[in-house]
């Protein structure tokens, strides 16, 4: 596990080595892109960010013919990602894929090298999953939700779940659910879902309260047991776990979604072409059927929509944050 933290040296070597002049194509957006387009992604391999980002950049670079580079840079809940990518250059070829943790950061973080609404051009949403509430079977046992609670209730404390990272999603639906629940369970932040999830595959970690694109794949494998998806209707991914709603939490609707933004001052006609690009790659067969695989949704937002749910969510969480009482780990 570790705790969070930005290393401002690792910030700026890494954003001075994304940057490149803004001059790189001199008559607009065009021809864009002429070479490959980096993208960070602020979690480590392996985690939900990822399981979305990698196909979506192998459509890309089938459309386009330039490669999409994702370059993980993981930590501090996926803040030390977006720093590196806010101070990348605004020409076009720097682009950074967040998460509904973004959104949550601000009203954790007394203080953060970003402004998500400020810093960043919103360019479209690219998938939307519900949140599960997922245990290693060898260490908890229970048959279904109902035995799960039961043991939660009569053991405060024992029991841990592991997440992203402090701040993100998985840390404040797991927060929600003791709110909910009238539970204890220990927090234990690692620096991303990836990680996180080795850990409780591996048994180091009793459960987690994840994104379904990351565990849908251990959940159908048998690694990893699902007893409660959020919201009020199943998933068509896992068409035999209750939603909160049945189990008796109407409100636990806790959803883990991805976006896609570019530094402020990339020109208007390149992030419009970025958008396009995303829009045509989404109505392939090949990602429809891997957004299925994975419990997703692709919401299909205009840029400007975005932009006003990006702004909607921060200050949604903003109240979860104050009236779960979360604190960084």
């Amino acid at each position: 596990m570790q705790k969070s933290g930005i290393n401002r040296r690792d910030v700026l070597r890494a954003a001075s080595l994304a940057t490149v002049s803004p001059f790189a194509f001199a008559q607009g957006g065009s021809g864009w892109p002429t070479k490959p387009v980096m993208m960070v992604v602020p979690f480590p391999a392996g985690g939900g960010t990822d399981a979305f980002a990698r196909p979506l950049a192998a459509q890309f670079a089938k459309q386009t013919g330039k490669q999409l580079v994702i370059d993980n840079k993981g930590g501090a809940g996926g803040t030390v990602g977006a720093t590196i990518a806010s101070r990348a250059a605004p020409d076009g070829y720097n682009l950074f894929m967040g998460a509904v943790h973004h959104t949550i950061a601000p009203s954790m973080y007394p203080r953060l090298d970003y402004d998500l609404e400020k810093d960043f051009v919103p360019i479209t949403l690219v998938a939307s999953v519900p949140q599960v509430v997922v245990v290693n079977p060898k260490r908890i046992e229970s048959k279904d939700f109902k035995s799960f609670l039961d043991l939660m209730r009569r053991n405060p404390g024992k029991y841990n779940y592991g997440s992203a990272g402090s701040g993100t999603s998985h840390h404040l639906a797991g927060e929600l659910f003791k709110q909910q629940t009238k539970t204890f369970i220990t927090h234990i932040p690692y620096r991303g879902a990836g990680p996180a999830l080795q850990d409780l595959i591996s048994g180091n970690v009793d459960m987690m309260f994840d994104g379904l694109g990351s565990s849908a794949a251990h959940i159908k494998g048998g690694r990893i047991k699902a007893l409660m998806v959020s919201g009020n209707k199943r998933n068509a991914a896992i068409p035999d776990v209750p939603c909160a709603a049945e189990v008796g939490l109407p409100d636990y609707t806790v959803t883990t979604w991805y976006g896609l933004w570019a530094p402020k001052g990339t020109p208007a006609d390149i992030t419009a072409h970025v958008a396009d690009e995303i829009r045509k790659a989404m109505q392939t067969d090949e990602l429809k059927a891997i957004w299925a695989q994975q419990g997703a949704e692709f919401p299909n937002l205009s840029q400007q929509q975005f932009g006003q749910f990006v702004s909607s969510e921060v200050k949604r969480w903003s109240a979860v944050v104050k009236a779960s009482g979360a604190k960084l780990d």
